[in-house]
């Protein structure tokens, strides 16, 4: 091998403990050297019966991977070591280390489940806590398990919580510590101005830093589009003793060997995305711009599927970068953000299991047989995401209505793309092939209107009419669809709506009613069109790009579909559904018949004979809205129930009542069937049936609804107040000496006068004959001189007549 490198003090460790234990979480930092080294020494140690596969989790750190081993070996890529990515191998019968893509591991083991030949899998980056780094561990610890306790597992990371990593896989844990120079940190004085564009703050702090530093300077970039725009800035500053050396993964090989090896005479300027960070190293770098920022497939509602969002980076990214500039010598790593805003970073990106689109897993797990429990994952996928990703996969016929895998379904598995677009083109064949490469990449025409067919037109090599034409974005999608076509078989030719609503069943727009630009798709969401887009008024459409606004998203990519089509497409799923439902607009209960595609109502007419109980349920949620209005006698009876003392009397009070209104209202409402009806609808009824014959009885004696006067008079009791409270005529109380109770209450009696006027107010009637009635009576016989006013009205008859007139 070549010059000492700091990996090498823990390798006999490494192969020792793999004889032993066959499972090792090697814990290593950036340029220590495990990526190149572990391999070659597993294979020279001759302890493992088989191939070696290395997963990286970047096309382009596989190919540098592989180049260096085979280099070190003095031989050619191909030969000892080889690499698999997508699209791409170099792979020979004498191949005994092979670097893949990790969604080709995922591929073997689905393929052959005993993995035949292999000996070792080496899970490179880990830290980086990708989907498919996890599936394909889980499954390789499952298979280490069931099938092969002979298989060697090894997972390598720079930056790692390892422990709880070692401790799913039983496996030991070995750190490196590596060799690093201390690197200084300089931040921004004050936060970036509005309206600077990142690369054009990025190109100014390149030129801060090599004014003030010497040597190689690495500046990390979030992706290609920004590496360009900065490249052409920095061109136009500095002189031919800089070498500009963009490095992203979507470059030639020979452009990416030209970026990592060092420079003589000239001093070297890399603009690199996150590949840089662990992938790769280069060997030279004593400078280091951070430009912030960083790409990682996360769930992106716009497009249905994962997609590279850009965001701020992390501690431990910033960290990763920052330490590149320490490989050689003391380094300086130069930040576009200021200290304060440094604090506030987020500690670790998260683990794409619980932040990306888990569609892949769902599939990949139904494939396997199991479910997400049956596996050892470091982090629990997501469950809410994972169950939305199973409705997908049952939408696209993928999943049957168990969640086992179906015939199609292992058909999508095949195709190396999102499950969208792998229906899409095993349905549609050849043709799909450029609107599948379009639609998994970013948009070439961004900012122009909706309409998908502008974007194929500029595919098939129409673009020169396009304004801000992103053609290396343009160039990657034809690429792409010619090497898709190439799998893809001769099929009928559709239109673009057609391709696109195999796609996307859930984005499948209907014009809303009186406005040519507003939607409502098929998944319950509700979105808009641009004025200017073609597409305005087209009552069908598939929108296939959404700004993700969650009230009402904005359409950024969309083709028109017919009717006929949508009927042939998706007539299983097309159903009539009798509905009766409560409008709250309207303020009745509405009962129609509607055509429905998912959240779609194609054709819609009333349901002239729609069942009672289904109207009376409708209009149970009309009365959740309304409130429930009680009558007095009703409220009576609701408040008396609230003092009884009775446990198995039901719950009255009105939260009670309005959480079982279907147990004891609903066979009352066969002709309540709009606001006005409930207004005039007495629940007392109802009420006294939800009591029940025994137990009224129970209350009336516990809790009576009336007092008894002398007079044999029933005077309703109000029960709302502190105290049970009636009114009646203050001459019917005569000869009553003791004060009227509810069980231990007194009853509040509001005395009136013969013009039915309070005159007292008391809780001690007694009390009242003996105080304040004098004064009562003293005005009153003036006022009232017909009516008996008696000295003593204990001694006197009840009465509510006036005194008999004299002869």
């Amino acid at each position: 091998m070549d010059q000492s490198l700091p990996i090498d003090d823990v390798l006999d460790e490494v192969v020792a403990t793999l004889r032993e234990r066959r499972r090792i979480v090697l814990q290593a930092p950036p340029g220590a050297g495990k990526t190149t080294r572990v391999p070659l020494v597993l294979r020279e140690a001759g302890i493992i019966p088989g191939k070696i596969i290395m997963l990286e989790p970047r096309r382009l750190a596989a190919r540098a991977a592989a180049a260096r081993m085979a280099e070190t070996l003095n031989e050619n890529i191909g030969e000892t070591v080889g690499y698999r990515i997508r699209g791409e191998s170099k792979i020979g019968k004498a191949t005994k280390i092979e670097v893949v893509t990790e969604g080709i591991l995922t591929r073997q083991i689905q393929s052959d489940p005993e993995l035949s030949g292999i000996g070792a899998i080496i899970f490179d980056e880990f830290h980086e806590r990708s989907l498919n780094a996890d599936i394909g561990l889980a499954l390789s610890l499952e298979i280490a398990e069931a099938l092969r306790d002979d298989l060697h597992l090894i997972v390598m990371s720079a930056t790692l919580d390892a422990a709880p990593i070692a401790e799913l896989m039983e496996a030991a844990l070995i750190t490196s510590e590596g060799r690093s120079f201390p690197v200084s940190s300089e931040f921004l004085p004050t936060p970036l101005k509005k309206g600077i564009s990142l690369e054009q703050a990025t190109a100014d702090l390149i030129e801060t830093a090599l004014s003030k530093t010497d040597g190689a300077l690495l500046a990390f970039l979030p992706g290609e589009g920004e590496i360009r725009r900065v490249e052409g800035l920095l061109k136009q500053r500095l002189n031919s003793d800089h070498m500009i050396a963009p490095l992203f993964g979507a470059m030639d090989f020979a452009a990416q060997q030209a970026a990592i090896r060092p420079v003589q005479n000239r001093r070297k300027v890399v603009l690199a995305t996150s590949i840089a960070e662990t992938s790769l190293t280069l060997p030279d770098i004593e400078v280091v711009v951070d430009a912030g920022r960083a790409r990682r497939a996360l769930f992106d509602p716009s497009s249905g599927m994962s997609r590279l969002i850009t965001e701020r980076v992390t501690r431990a990214e910033a960290l990763q970068r920052a330490g590149r500039a320490g490989r050689v010598k003391p380094g300086t790593a130069f930040k576009l953000w200021t200290k304060g805003e440094d604090g506030a970073l987020a500690a670790f990106p998260p683990p794409e299991i619980l932040s990306g689109d888990l569609t892949g897993l769902a599939l990949e797990l139904a494939v396997w047989g199991g479910s997400e429990t049956d596996l050892k994952f470091v982090t629990a996928p997501h469950a809410g995401r994972l169950a939305e990703a199973r409705a997908l996969l049952r939408m696209l016929g993928a999943l049957d209505a168990q969640d086992r895998i179906t015939q199609h379904g292992h058909a999508l598995v095949k195709h190396p793309l999102h499950a969208r677009l792998a229906h899409m083109v095993e349905t549609a064949g050849r043709r799909s092939a450029p609107l599948a490469a379009l639609l998994a990449d970013k948009d070439p025409l961004r900012g122009q209107p909706a309409d998908l067919a502008l974007r194929l037109r500029a595919i098939g090599g129409h673009s020169k009419d396009q304004p801000n034409v992103d053609h290396a974005a343009l160039h990657r999608i034809r690429a792409e669809a010619k090497r898709l076509s190439k799998r893809l078989p001769d099929k009928p030719e559709l239109s673009p709506g057609v391709m696109a609503a195999l796609a996307y069943p859930d984005r499948i727009g209907l014009k809303r009613p009186g406005d040519g630009s507003r939607y409502l798709l098929s998944g319950g969401k509700g979105a808009v069109l641009s004025a200017e887009s073609a597409l305005v008024g087209q009552r069908l459409i598939v929108a296939t790009d959404l700004d993700g606004d969650p009230r009402e998203a904005r359409i950024r990519q969309a083709a028109a579909i017919s009717e006929s089509d949508l009927r042939t497409l998706f007539d299983d799923q097309i159903q009539w559904r009798d509905t009766c439902v409560w409008s709250k607009r309207d303020g009745r209960v509405l009962a129609r018949q509607q055509e429905c595609f998912g959240a779609l109502i194609l054709n819609d007419r009333a349901w002239k004979d729609a069942p009672t109980e289904a109207a009376s349920r409708a209009m149970l949620d009309g009365i959740r809205q309304l409130g429930l209005n009680p009558s007095n006698a009703a409220r009576r009876l609701m408040a008396r129930a609230a003092l009884s003392s009775d446990p198995s009397l039901p719950d009255l009070s009105e939260d009670g009542l309005m959480a079982s209104l279907d147990e004891w209202l609903l066979p009352y409402l066969d002709n309540i069937r709009s606001a006005a009806d409930w207004k005039g609808f007495d629940i007392l009824p109802a009420l006294e049936a939800h009591i029940g014959f025994d137990q009224k009885r129970r209350l009336d004696a516990d809790v009576p609804p009336h007092f008894t006067t002398p007079l044999g008079r029933k005077i309703p009791i109000d029960y709302q107040g502190e105290h049970p409270e009636i009114s009646l005529r203050l001459q019917e109380l005569f000869g009553v000496t003791q004060h009227p109770m509810v069980g231990r209450k007194p009853l509040k009696i509001t005395l009136l006068s013969p013009a039915q006027r309070p005159v007292q107010t008391t809780l001690d009637l007694p009390g009242f004959w003996t105080s304040s009635y004098a004064d009562v009576r003293k005005d009153m016989r003036g006022r009232y001189p017909k009516h008996p006013w008696p000295e003593d009205p204990t001694d006197a008859d009840p009465t509510l007549r006036a005194k008999k007139r004299k002869p």
